[in-house]
């Protein structure tokens, strides 16, 4: 399938759109402002805008109007839910007010089928499709250095590099749509498993008595070291609990992994794939929401970890 031929991204001939304003998605566009391009956004909570419109960003009335304004409109939502009715509501949503040749970019982690459903819709009316969630969590978006992972046609992934590696310090094209989205799926896999051990080593250190900054300083730099020690080590010692990706949002991504996997047992019962890590994070996440704690950051693990244990956890941060 041939691509559009499309003229250089430039701030004076590139319109941007960006629907989804909290933590992680303020800070992306916020950067794109900063770089010289023009942003009109859409918040369904207007007051939440007002930021954005402080740096010279405007507000629409409707995702699609976002559209209508924008050759490039990007999405940073919570759940699949929320990305199926933004973009694909019939009336209102990005593809409604979408041009020829116009492109949306998803940047939620989000389910891999619904990116391709996205991107059959964006085809037929002649516009294209990428997703392309990230990681690297609330300190990334703000330095500009989230790793992105990107699906759908390789030309336009790399026709969009200016504005991605404004986000990212890392752009790496995965294959076609949806498989972004199922490469972030496994970079959760692996984020859940480093936030569970982190939380059971630092739970360990204290109750043995080490100086827990001490013991981190110690291992980080053999295998234990990791990039999650690295960005969320010192907030777990200091209760520090202010989410830059909710730990509600774990078991979503937790959940397509596990979900997947009960699908493909079921479709060939000669074919097991077993992911008791993936299954048992998600269950220790999920024990975070059932305790109320949803909307701390991934690294309130260490609260689960130390409820089972009988610690107390008072003096924590909730932001």
């Amino acid at each position: 399938m041939s691509s559009p031929t499309l003229s250089p991204i430039t701030p004076s001939n590139t319109k941007i759109g960006w629907i989804g304003i909290g933590v992680m998605g303020f800070a992306m566009a916020s950067r794109l402002i900063s770089a010289g391009y023009t942003l009109t956004f859409y918040a369904r909570t207007a007051s939440k805008g007002e930021p954005l419109l402080a740096l010279g960003a405007q507000l629409a009335a409707s995702p699609a109007d976002v559209a209508r304004s924008s050759n490039i409109v990007f999405t940073m939502l919570g759940h699949p839910e929320d990305v199926r009715q933004i973009v694909l509501a019939k009336e209102t949503g990005v593809l409604a007010g979408l041009s020829a040749n116009g492109i949306i970019v998803d940047h939620t982690s989000s389910h891999p089928e619904l990116a391709k459903e996205i991107y059959s819709a964006a085809r037929e009316k002649r516009c294209w499709a990428v997703d392309a969630p990230v990681s690297g969590g609330d300190v990334g978006a703000r330095d500009g250095n989230l790793t992105i992972f990107a699906g759908g046609e390789i030309q336009i992934v790399s026709w969009l590099s200016p504005l991605l590696e404004i986000m990212g310090s890392k752009v790496s094209y995965m294959g076609g749509a949806g498989s972004g989205q199922s490469c972030k799926i496994a970079n959760q896999i692996v984020v859940g498993a480093n936030l569970l051990g982190l939380s059971e080593g630092l739970v360990f250190a204290g109750e043995v008595g080490l100086d827990k900054s001490r013991w981190m300083e110690a291992v980080q730099g053999g295998a234990a070291g990791s990039k999650v020690m690295e960005l969320f080590g010192q907030r777990m010692i200091d209760r520090d609990f202010r989410p830059g990706g909710f730990a509600e949002y774990m078991v979503k991504d937790m959940g397509m992994g596990v979900d997947f996997v009960e699908r493909r047992k079921g479709d060939d019962e000669n074919k097991v794939v077993v992911m008791p890590g993936a299954s048992i994070t998600k269950q220790l996440f999920s024990g975070m929401v059932a305790n109320g704690d949803g909307k701390l950051g991934t690294q309130g693990l260490i609260t689960v970890i130390e409820r089972i244990n009988g610690i107390s956890d008072v003096g924590r941060l909730t932001g």
